[in-house]
């Protein structure tokens, strides 16, 4: 009876074990196939802050000319350079040294020009890293010191000034008959070198508007951050404008924490469309293609005729005692090869950009070679993409 009662308690509970067990199963598919369409989706997907760029928030460029003093013999040629004579000369003339007269022969001197970048909302007193070039015939900069260099910014006015010693990478060490260099040591840096002493003014408080610029314009792309601002603010506070340009509108609470609310859409994803492309360098025989590279059913013949002339000419000699003259006869061999092993390849339409690849590669063709046949493809009207060649 026990036994009896054990068996009819526990068969009742076996189905309902097994559509448990088939849940569960189920279940677990459905996640795994929700986390793997996440995963894809969060790989596809980037921030705003890296496709897109606050118009306003940007950096700018600066450049002076200076001198640079304490070279060891590696300066400027002051007779090739009459540039850097006329610096030094009237340097010393605005410290009280006379030499307009004397003939100056010091190659301890070099001119250079001095570029920097002015980041944004950079405040003065603060400081920036310069780059130091060599503008006459100084072999190297190497111990050199930057003397005090006005940056000017493209409307003209001084915004900072850069002095100190350079940091030179790469050296030069001539002999009688052997020159050894390594880099290039008429170039330098200054970390921090210059200072800042003017500001631009641009104040993000009292804008009403913020406006993106895309970095690569798409219409698409621009629709799609529009969407992620808006779900994000819960109202319609972005509109695009045009495929280039998203503009935000600051809401009312928000107008004393637009760093705040840039800060949060910055971070804000979004998945960026682009165009079919096939980005072609025919100089080192790059080929670049697009994700979305589609081609109609295409057929496809690669072959070159190859020929190859090789000259081995013989000495030939009379015998030790017999009479004749040393001749040399040619012997030419000709090989030519039509390509005859080379097939035609079937390519179906629709075909995605990796089944593009290993067709062409199953033809046993080159970067070279790729490139004609895309363009011939184009030519064709078999390849939905867009071909630009840099």
């Amino acid at each position: 009876m026990s036994s009896r009662l054990g068996s009819s308690t526990r068969r009742p509970g076996f189905p309902v074990l097994r559509g448990m067990a088939r849940t569960a199963v189920a279940l677990f598919t459905a996640l795994a196939l929700l986390g793997s369409a996440t995963g894809t989706a969060d790989a596809a997907s980037a921030r705003i802050k890296d496709i897109a760029d606050v118009e306003g928030v940007r950096d700018n460029l600066l450049i002076g000319y200076g001198l640079v003093v304490g070279l060891k013999g590696t300066g400027d040629s002051l007779n090739n350079s009459p540039f850097t004579e006329q610096s030094l000369i009237g340097m010393l003339e605005r410290l009280g040294v006379n030499v307009r007269d004397d003939v100056l022969k010091t190659k301890n001197v070099a001119a250079v020009m001095v570029t920097a970048t002015l980041p944004p909302f950079a405040g003065q007193g603060t400081r920036t890293d310069v780059t130091v070039s060599s503008l006459g015939d100084a072999k190297s900069l190497l111990g050199g010191q930057l003397l005090v260099t006005p940056l000017l910014g493209a409307d003209g006015e001084v915004y900072a000034v850069a002095q100190g010693p350079l940091s030179v990478s790469g050296f030069s060490v001539e002999g009688a008959a052997q020159t050894v260099s390594q880099g290039v040591p008429t170039a330098a840096r200054i970390a921090g070198g210059a200072v800042i002493e003017r500001e631009i003014p641009f104040s993000l408080a009292e804008m009403d508007a913020i406006r993106l610029n895309l970095r690569n314009p798409d219409f698409t792309t621009a629709r799609r951050m529009v969407t992620a601002i808006n779900s994000y603010a819960g109202t319609q506070i972005a509109v695009a404008t045009d495929p280039a340009n998203v503009t935000v509108n600051i809401p009312a609470n928000r107008r004393n924490d637009v760093v705040g609310l840039l800060t949060e859409i910055e971070q804000l994803t979004v998945v960026p469309d682009q165009i079919a492309r096939v980005v072609i360098d025919e100089r080192s025989g790059t080929i670049v293609m697009g994700e979305n590279v589609r081609i109609s059913t295409v057929a496809i013949a690669q072959g070159n005729l190859t020929i190859r002339v090789t000259e081995t000419p013989q000495v030939s000699q009379p015998n030790p005692f017999g009479q004749g003259n040393t001749a040399v006869v040619p012997r030419t061999d000709i090989q030519v090869d039509t390509g005859n092993g080379n097939r035609l390849g079937l390519l179906r339409e629709g075909v995605s950009l990796g089944e593009v690849v290993a067709g062409l590669n199953a033809l046993g063709v080159g970067p070279r070679d790729l490139i004609s046949i895309l363009q011939a493809i184009k030519a064709a009207g078999a390849l939905q993409a867009e071909i630009e060649v840099i």
